[in-house]
């Protein structure tokens, strides 16, 4: 299952490059979120959610790429993921204009069909896409 969204702002690469190195930016991507640990230049959060009607805690890796953009994934330790990962891409459209693509891949497990989990991720990645264009936005 993929799932793209994309957004230009009127900031160099590498000024959004440095917004995607910034904690805030990391844990504005999704509500409740805290950074537990950043080694080895891996980010670790945690996030309290509402997943198919129960509260759980997911968590996240993340980790910066020399291009300036940023690799992420899901720690699969539950119940609907098998994995999900993600790429947030930095393409210079001029020198002073970047495209932002955030995509994610992923599969769920056996016993959980991927319809149900498709609105919740898609309203997610909106989520994301909002909170990440703001940053880039006010940087």
């Amino acid at each position: 299952m993929k799932f793209e969204n994309e957004f230009v702002v009127r900031r160099p690469v590498q000024a959004c490059a440095s917004v995607l190195e910034s904690d805030a930016t990391i844990t504005s991507l999704f509500p409740d979120t805290e950074i537990v640990s950043n080694a080895g230049g891996v980010r670790e959060t945690r996030t309290r959610v509402s997943a198919l009607g129960a509260e759980t805690t997911v968590r996240f890796k993340f980790k910066s790429r020399p291009d300036g953009g940023m690799r992420f994934e899901k720690i699969c330790d539950g119940r609907i993921w098998r994995s999900l990962e993600g790429n947030i891409s930095l393409a210079a459209v001029n020198a002073e204009t970047t495209r932002v693509l955030i995509s994610l891949d992923g599969s769920t497990r056996s016993l959980v069909p991927e319809f149900t989990i498709k609105a919740p991720m898609k309203d997610q990645l909106q989520q994301m896409t909002r909170a990440l264009r703001a940053r880039m936005e006010r940087a």
